[in-house]
């Protein structure tokens, strides 16, 4: 049996917590870990800059079938939809691990991570000049906090900003969660955002990497599955769930 793969700087949930992903249909989801909207929200030049809860759903149902062809009729939850949906359920991603593919952006007292392969079109990279080039300016403090923050945003682990003298990476603390990625800016819906280190396996028992920050496709539509690959963006795909950014926001510490 191969080892387990988990991502440095990440932690796995506790054993109650896992997602099975099944070859044909939705996502089964166990453990019960709180599932809610999670809205990209702007900055006043209407950038990527924060998330913000919304609508809660139920995962008492023990699994909860979430649905991932991007056709049911009752989301977030399957209805049995894929089975006629016209969409590719094939698991095309490889078991890698996220950083083996990894380009690696030097700075001042700064690195970055970035494997574009894991990008969901978040665009929280994007304010304050971009996090490729904060990180290679970060001598400066204003610059390195930035960096930090730009990486650590990103839902899907692309980015992760590594400290230069002890080269441990700045992560937010998550507490096992899923999150229903909503993008108001471009009005379209996300991925299924799994944080906290929830271990995700194919039928067959594979395990893919174990990371604190994680974006699984819900369009049915991305080319990397079961990873969102940000084709939701550009299909302008939408869960039409009922709900509002009212809730918590992302909090600001990283660590």
């Amino acid at each position: 049996m191969s080892k387990l793969k988990i991502e440095t700087g990440s932690s796995p949930a506790g054993e109650r917590f896992s997602i099975t992903v099944t070859e044909e249909g939705p996502y089964l989801v166990y453990g019960r870990p709180p599932l809610a909207e999670q809205f990209i929200m702007p900055n006043e030049s209407n950038e990527s800059w924060y998330f913000q809860q919304g609508r809660l759903f139920s995962t008492e149902a023990e699994p909860t079938a979430i649905c991932r062809c991007g056709a049911s009729h009752r989301k977030p939850y399957c209805d049995g939809s894929h089975e006629k949906a016209d969409w590719d359920p094939r698991l095309t991603a490889r078991l890698d691990a996220l950083l083996d593919g990894a380009e690696v952006i030097d700075g001042g007292t700064l690195q970055m991570t970035d494997n574009e392969k894991y990008c969901v079109f978040a665009r929280f990279c994007h304010p304050h000049g971009d996090a490729w080039t904060l990180t290679e300016t970060s001598d400066d403090p204003e610059a390195r906090k930035l960096a930090i923050r730009e990486a650590s945003m990103c839902p899907s682990g692309r980015l992760m900003a590594w400290d230069k003298e002890t080269m441990k990476p700045f992560e937010f603390r998550f507490e096992p969660s899923l999150g229903l990625i909503e993008d108001i800016t471009i009005g379209a819906s996300g991925g299924l955002w799994i944080r906290g280190g929830i271990p995700m396996r194919r039928e067959g028992g594979q395990t893919y990497e174990i990371r604190n920050r994680v974006v699984a496709c819900r369009c049915g539509q991305s080319a990397n599955k079961p990873y969102c690959d940000g084709t939701h963006a550009s299909i302008k795909w939408k869960d039409d769930l009922a709900g509002e950014p009212v809730g918590e926001t992302l909090p600001e510490e990283v660590y």
